[in-house]
């Protein structure tokens, strides 16, 4: 029997979501799994997939962290009810989880962390830039999961977010950081697999370091998939 590719559900931005999923879903593709869009207007089951993808875009209502509502800037509060809620599902289920920028900060919010609401007025010396070329450098922790996918040289790397991790959630661990000191990725220190990084490695497929991370993910995906066909396949047959 041929083997299934992986569900991965990708949540994305009602308003701008149909330039990246595009992207994503050709990273998923290439990586061996297959991608499934999810918006605040469309139904999201994490019992429908085998891993989840929280994507960039909108500002994290600051409600959810104590934050100032003053420095908000655009906010889609029906966006962050749902992936607030499959992040804490699919942690619970045992799913794996890739968050990008916005879905960094969302899955450290989910598990209780805050935001820096201006993240280059907290970081002087983190470098300011806004583009999807790879013009940034940052630097991974050794000893990291991140350390053990694309390993310990710099990094470089895009950039297009304007608000970072503050305090960490709970069972987080910095993995990267940018040459200010500014956080740059996020993992969870144990099982199951949850990874958050501040760039976006969708835009730059053509990297192998980056690929490496939708590569993990859908491994991650993948034996989930493979386990819970075996426990459906053992109830089928019954004692």
């Amino acid at each position: 029997m041929a083997r299934l590719r992986p569900r991965i559900g990708v949540t994305t931005s009602r308003r701008s979501g149909w330039r990246v999923y595009p992207l994503v879903a050709l990273n998923l593709w290439l990586a061996g799994a297959r991608g499934r869009r999810w918006t605040a207007r469309r139904d999201a089951d994490i019992a429908q997939v085998d891993g989840l993808i929280v994507g960039g875009g909108d500002d994290i209502s600051p409600t959810l962290y104590d934050g100032d509502i003053r420095l908000a800037a655009r906010l889609d509060p029906d966006r962050d009810a749902l992936e607030r809620g499959l992040v804490e599902a699919a942690l619970a289920a045992g799913k794996p989880v890739l968050g990008i920028c916005r879905g960094a900060q969302m899955l450290n919010v989910a598990l209780g962390g805050s935001l820096h609401q201006d993240a280059f007025a907290r970081h002087a010396r983190s470098p300011r830039m806004r583009t999807i070329l790879p013009r940034k450098d940052v630097r991974i922790e050794p000893g990291s999961h991140l350390a053990g996918i694309a390993g310990t040289a710099p990094m470089r790397v895009n950039a297009l977010h304007s608000q970072s991790i503050d305090r960490l959630g709970r069972g987080l661990r910095i993995a990267a950081r940018d040459a200010g000191g500014m956080v740059q990725a996020i993992e969870r220190v144990e099982a199951p697999f949850a990874l958050g990084v501040q760039w976006h490695p969708e835009h730059l497929f053509y990297a192998h370091r980056q690929r490496a991370l939708f590569r993990v993910l859908v491994a991650a995906a993948g034996a989930f998939h493979d386990r819970d066909r075996q426990i459906a396949a053992v109830r089928r047959e019954g004692p």
